[in-house]
């Protein structure tokens, strides 16, 4: 079981709703949504502490409000999970289309989507003595 995650401010036992992202080339802060997964150097707070967060003297703090319709699936986002499952669902081996050999070579059995293939130089096999059971 998953559990959900918690603001890392201590004491504190209130859901995460955001990340806190300090990039200290540039001296900011960065208040965003939520990561995907928690990560060691990002703190997840709650409403709460997000809200009231402030950073040191000199710092800059960058809010990053998404907007809550742009993260809704779109209809191009629909069509291309569509696609996929289709493309995923399609046969990679059709059993009556004839499939390129190598070069220099010939099928000598068959057994469901799996050939035996020989070299042309080399005798053939019987075809009896094959894919024993």
């Amino acid at each position: 079981m998953v559990g959900r995650r918690r603001c890392s401010k201590p004491s504190c036992n209130g859901a995460a709703s955001s990340t806190l992202t300090y990039v200290y080339a540039d001296s900011t802060a960065v208040l965003g949504p939520l990561a995907t997964y928690a990560e060691p150097h990002c703190y997840d707070l709650c409403q709460m502490h997000s809200e009231r967060m402030t950073a040191p003297i000199g710092w800059e703090i960058v809010r990053i409000t998404p907007d809550p319709d742009a993260l809704k699936p779109t209809a191009d986002d629909l069509e291309a999970l569509a696609n996929a499952v289709r493309e995923a669902a399609r046969p990679r081996y059709e059993p009556g289309a004839e499939q390129a050999l190598p070069a220099g070579s010939v099928e000598v059995a068959r057994r469901g989507h799996l050939r035996m293939l020989t070299s042309v130089d080399q005798a053939q096999v019987p075809t009896d003595q094959l894919f024993d059971e």
